[in-house]
């Protein structure tokens, strides 16, 4: 009766193909073109996963990265990384599949692609690339959801006693709450199960996006206009000379984490049913999604620090450049809230993918990581517990969680991931794997433009990345435990 309750899915799902067809039973539930589990996702859905892992904590700190850059620089430079990481985007689908983009064998993951199309070292750098900004992305997302469910606190605090008041709370509780909800939804098994997530947490974005937009329009509109200028923000009135410069590095690097989502690119492509062809439905999505979300952004970024002027704060949401009608202020944290809770598993997944698949390898063997438990729960069903899942995903939320109550800075952390993980993995691996498909000749008109997008990105990144670390560095001089981040 006991091995009537365990089912080895983990271990079904990771052999090789010729196992499927060895068993009637499981061949029904395993009908896609290798044999693993059938693949139902669309365009739509893989539009929901990016919006969800786009439309994020990054829109949160436009309006402060324009007013860092000014009305040229500013809008121009986001519009530049909006059509590189679409342009970026379309080449990685192309190598979902190799050799052909319609025909070849499946790659699942980014690691997979980069071992089909370049190979040797370049498979290591990309694995600690992306699933170093994966860590990384999970605790800003930690971050950025406290300090939302801490706004919720503070505006009703505000609306009580007046906006004077300090209404200083720690952001630590609020963490491990998050943490909590995590630990619950860490338990879905893959990618494939998260669509209804995806597309909560696409709602959730899209609704504090129009919050935030709306709120932006009414204060731009009051009669009270914020000082703009081409340039950003004033030397001798704003910053100093040096701040300037450090601000506007760690700006383009809040600019780069705001399009983030090629670390899960592939990952989302690995949903789609392979009628139309993975690589269109993928491109369809990509469009959508960075159309979307490139809207929304100029939007609230323009919007935004015509609102706030050159003092627009770091989070446009919880800085508390408005205070009332608190209730929609509130409406809009939670809803940043919930969408981060969705959008924590969409870049977490590949990770636990990633070491769960390696754990199988290294030891076939053991029940501990192989076998799946069969649970009754009550209005739900059957549901498979695997104790090694149940510990290790666990585990990874609560590091993530004390990273973040170490590092609880908003921006600087934003700018951080961003800087770091843009030029790798939307760019260098994206261009390169390109080149090497195509036996893209030395030197031709072609190979020489990409070549120079990117050292261009590059240096880009490197300026971004010395930005964010100098802010890091401040903010931990000037920290306060228990007083929010504004």
């Amino acid at each position: 009766m006991a091995s009537d309750t365990q089912k080895n899915t983990m271990f079904i799902e990771q052999q090789d193909p010729e196992t499927y067809h060895q068993n009637g039973d499981i061949r029904k539930n395993f009908l896609d073109d290798d044999g693993r589990e059938k693949r139902t996702g669309t365009w739509v859905t893989a539009s929901a996963h990016i919006i969800t892992a786009v439309i994020g904590s990054g829109v949160l700190s436009l309006a402060w990265a324009i007013a860092q850059l000014g009305w040229v620089a500013g809008p121009a430079i986001l519009m530049a990384f909006s059509f590189i990481t679409y342009f970026t985007s379309t080449l990685l689908a192309d190598c979902y599949r190799s050799p052909d983009p319609i025909t070849g064998e499946r790659n699942y993951t980014y690691m997979d692609v980069v071992r089909a199309n370049l190979g040797g070292r370049k498979v290591q750098l990309c694995g600690l690339a992306q699933y170093g900004n994966l860590i990384g992305v999970t605790v800003g997302y930690t971050i950025t959801a406290s300090i939302s469910m801490v706004a919720v606190k503070r505006s009703n605090c505000f609306h009580k006693h007046g906006h004077d008041v300090k209404c200083s709370t720690s952001n630590n509780p609020f963490m491990i709450i998050f943490a909590c909800i995590q630990i619950v939804l860490s338990q879905i098994p893959n990618f494939h199960k998260l669509s209804w997530l995806s597309i909560m947490a696409a709602i959730m974005s899209f609704a504090y996006s129009s919050i935030g937009l709306g709120l932006s329009i009414a204060k731009a509109a009051d009669g009270s206009h914020a000082r703009t200028t081409l340039t950003g923000t004033t030397v001798g009135v704003d910053v100093t000379a040096s701040e300037k410069v450090w601000r506007a590095f760690q700006a383009m690097g809040d600019m780069a984490f705001a399009y983030a989502f090629s670390t899960v690119l592939v990952e989302i492509q690995d949903t789609l049913k392979s009628s139309p062809p993975e690589n269109k439905s993928m491109k369809r999505a990509s469009a959508a999604g960075v159309l979307t979300t490139t809207v929304f952004y100029v939007m609230c970024g323009c919007i935004g620090y015509l609102a706030f002027g050159n003092n627009a704060p770091g989070n446009f949401l919880t800085g508390f450049g408005f205070y009332e009608p608190f209730w929609l202020i509130d409406l809009a944290n939670v809803c940043i809230a919930i969408h981060l809770i969705g959008a924590y598993q969409v870049f977490c997944q590949p990770l636990f993918g990633f070491v769960e698949k390696w754990s199988h390898k290294r030891w076939p063997e053991s029940n501990f990581i192989n076998t799946e438990h069969g649970v009754n729960i009550p209005f739900l069903g059957l549901y498979y517990v695997n104790m090694f899942r149940l510990v290790w995903r666990t585990i990874y939320v609560i590091v993530t969680s004390v990273l973040a109550m170490i590092f609880p800075f908003f921006n600087d952390f934003v700018g951080l991931i961003g800087a770091a993980s843009f030029w790798p993995l939307t760019v260098y691996f994206p261009v390169e794997m390109y080149i090497a498909r195509t036996k893209m000749k030395k030197f031709s008109f072609t190979w020489v433009w990409m070549k120079i997008l990117i050292w261009t990105c590059l240096i880009v990144s490197l300026l971004a990345l010395a930005g964010s670390v100098q802010g890091l560095i401040q903010s931990l001089k000037t920290y306060k435990p228990f007083q929010t981040e504004q």
